[in-house]
């Protein structure tokens, strides 16, 4: 849906957008739910007539809004190719309710929590929020079989050990702490297979599993005790995609695939081997990674050392810290400076100073620098890195 560009809008840049299609004669209806805590209106998004029920939902972390594009472009293919094969056999054999943007006042700040500072996925068990509680109201209405649990991981979250970023995680969570299997979670499983499959030629090599750690507070695991088989989809970075728009695209293929395998039962063929054998989300690496530069301090000889950087928002790198300085030659990140024979000259907000003491560099100082050629600060730039992000000099 071209009118969702950049993964930070609001609630009432999503409805905008999705209102053209879902209050349109004969397209994907909606209805209000509930209110969140500051009283925007929560909406659900039903499509199709057949028996089989689904439930999903995005944006309960109001600062992970990838899934929300994907359900936007889901219904916008659902309602305007209504004789595609896989849109007609969704129509005729499924149900779908979708409650994108669970989380609105989150969102309008991007953050992740909701105007009471409560993370809502950990609320399915107290359900103080009124977002669980919506939630918790519309499962027990619609009682779905299968459900998929929408969100974004963090971008650094690497696949296993390997240096490859994870793009996707998967998870059919667990219904009990001792990680069993019943027929609901391998149906889950089944599914995650299959979104594997067609994720897979997108993003090759970069799909993980996720953490399966049971956990009593959060939606997933206790959908999966509530009879629904349910999947997390978990979206992580992809380079060169700072506004999520490419696994955006890989989302929508994902759940299309899905609903149509639930659609056509052809899940039950999928072997579950393919989701289990994934390898799980690694450690998380840096952001940025200088390699190599020559460090000049007013009262200090030059010194050659690394170092490592993470931003606060890692996507759009802005507002850049130094997480360590020194020999970093085992260090891992998204991207790397080769700054051999290069000297990095500090700005003066870079520089931490206490009493008569020469400022000196400090780990989570803020990284604002350049790379010049010499250690004389008229010299050429190379290199710039600042609070809006890096790039390098144009020649």
């Amino acid at each position: 849906m071209p009118a969702l560009t950049a993964r930070q809008f609001t609630h009432r840049e999503l409805w905008n957008a999705l209102g053209t299609v879902v209050d349109a004669p004969g397209g994907p209806e909606r209805e209000e739910v509930g209110r969140s805590a500051e009283g925007r209106p929560i909406y659900t998004v039903s499509y199709g007539r057949g028996a089989t029920r689904v439930l999903l939902w995005s944006q309960m972390h109001g600062n992970e809004s990838t899934a929300s594009m994907a359900l936007a472009d889901l219904f916008r293919f659902l309602a305007a190719a209504p004789d595609d094969p896989r849109a007609r056999r969704i129509a005729e054999r499924l149900t779908i309710v979708a409650v994108p943007m669970l989380n609105p006042d989150g969102a309008e700040r991007f953050q992740r929590r909701n105007a009471m500072g409560i993370d809502v996925n950990r609320d399915a068990r107290a359900l103080v929020t009124p977002e669980a509680r919506i939630l918790r109201a519309v499962h027990q209405r619609f009682r779905p079989e299968f459900g998929f649990n929408l969100h974004d991981q963090d971008v650094r979250a690497r696949v296993g050990s390997s240096d490859r970023l994870a793009a996707i995680a998967l998870l059919a969570p667990p219904f009990d702490r001792a990680g069993d299997d019943n027929p609901v979670r391998m149906r889950a499983k089944r599914i995650a297979a299959v979104i594997r499959v067609a994720a897979e030629p997108l993003v090759a090599g970069h799909v993980t599993r996720y953490d399966d750690t049971f956990n009593p507070r959060a939606f997933g695991d206790l959908m999966q005790s509530w009879g629904t088989s349910t999947v997390l989809i978990e979206s992580g970075g992809w380079r060169d995609d700072p506004e999520k728009q490419y696994l955006r695209k890989v989302n929508f293929v994902a759940l299309v695939s899905a609903l149509d395998a639930i659609a056509t039962e052809s899940y039950t063929a999928a072997d579950p081997a393919l989701y289990e054998e994934l390898p799980e989300n690694g450690r998380s690496v840096n952001d940025l990674l200088v390699r190599g530069a020559t460090i000049v301090l007013p009262g200090i000889e030059p010194y050659r050392a690394d170092l490592s950087i993470n931003f606060a928002d890692a996507l759009a790198h802005r507002d850049g810290r130094i997480t360590e300085i020194g020999d970093l030659a085992e260090a891992a990140a998204r991207d790397t400076i080769d700054a051999t024979g290069l000297y990095l000259h500090p700005a003066p907000a870079m520089l931490s100073q206490e009493g008569p003491a020469a400022p000196v560099l400090t780990v989570d100082s803020p990284a604002i620098f350049v790379l010049r050629r010499t250690p004389d600060r008229a010299s050429e730039g190379v290199w710039s890195v600042g609070a809006s992000g890096y790039r390098r000099t144009p020649d």
